[in-house]
């Protein structure tokens, strides 16, 4: 007769292998998942804390647990299938394929067997499909109303994270318009894997420069003046703004979202520079 082995339970570690498991079945919220690992217990035991310690735990282990929208989902790790770059970029290539060619439901299946992949793999694969996209814009302009630096994970690994000024559409593609490391950047949606609003706000560089622009149309109805901004009603319908000390990048990103409901007046090298970052958008983009 074999004799049994004592074997000493780590509560501790089994509760956060439950975690990873109920995270390898899908993409939950964090109550979802608390309800589902209490589903499996004889009393309550776990709670939005304790769960968020052990996805904590998992992180520090190597498991990549981004939170999108909301949802906890695991994006890759670090003992999962050694996929080369160019086999995850065939995935990729497979999913864009399947989309355009399958039927919804064929499709679905087949996104499930893909998240399967990207769970259990070490490379990120999208994460956000084309019918997603109008969630990442939702998130997108909250931020920008919000004030907040958004999070751009993209599909080659690399996070951006930014000031998010505008969403533009240029030679048949849309771009998420970003203002990071000093400089503008437009990142082409479909090379998201996922996007998150963060809890840091804007951080502005002030100047002694005032601008004075005038806003036109509908814009000028509903504009809300900055705490460094004073307005003044003009009688054709349109207000003056005087914009007070804020940073010229961040201010001219900013005044390039308006389109042709903006115009600079003064300084008139601001106008110069305006009319210069226009033209180099349109040139990168073939618009010009």
């Amino acid at each position: 007769m074999t004799k049994k082995i004592p074997q000493k339970i780590n509560q501790s570690s089994l509760q956060v292998l439950k975690t990873l498991q109920v995270l390898l079945e899908g993409s939950y919220t964090m109550n979802e998942i608390v309800d589902i690992l209490n589903e499996k217990e004889d009393i309550v035991i776990f709670n939005n804390s304790v769960v968020s310690k052990y996805i904590n735990t998992c992180r520090f282990c190597g498991v990549d647990v981004p939170k999108i929208q909301n949802k906890y989902y695991v994006a890759k790790i670090p003992f999962g299938m050694d996929l080369t770059n160019e086999e995850a970029e065939l995935i990729e290539l497979l999913q864009d394929t399947a989309h355009q060619e399958m039927t919804k439901k064929q499709f679905g299946e087949f996104d499930d067997f893909v998240e399967k992949i990207n769970c259990y793999s070490n490379k990120r694969i999208a994460h956000v499909q084309k019918e997603e996209y109008h969630v990442s814009f939702e998130i997108f302009e909250r931020a920008i109303f919000d004030r907040r630096k958004v999070k751009l994970m993209l599909k080659n690994q690399a996070e951006i994270i930014g000031i998010p000024i505008n969403i533009i559409d240029a030679n048949n593609k849309t771009f998420f318009h970003v203002f990071c490391n000093g400089r503008d950047r437009m990142f082409d949606i479909n090379r998201l894997s996922g996007i998150q609003e963060t809890n840091e706000k804007f951080i502005h560089s002030f100047s002694d420069t005032s601008t004075i622009f005038v806003l036109k149309g509908n814009l000028a109805k509903r504009y809300s003046p900055r705490e460094n901004e004073t307005i003044t009603i003009n009688p054709n319908n349109t207000i003056t703004v005087v914009n007070r000390g804020e940073n010229k990048d961040i201010l001219l990103s900013r005044l390039l979202r308006y389109d042709n409901q903006c115009e600079i007046i003064t300084p008139k090298s601001y106008r110069k520079d305006f009319r210069q970052i226009i033209d180099d958008t349109l040139k990168n983009y073939g618009v010009a």
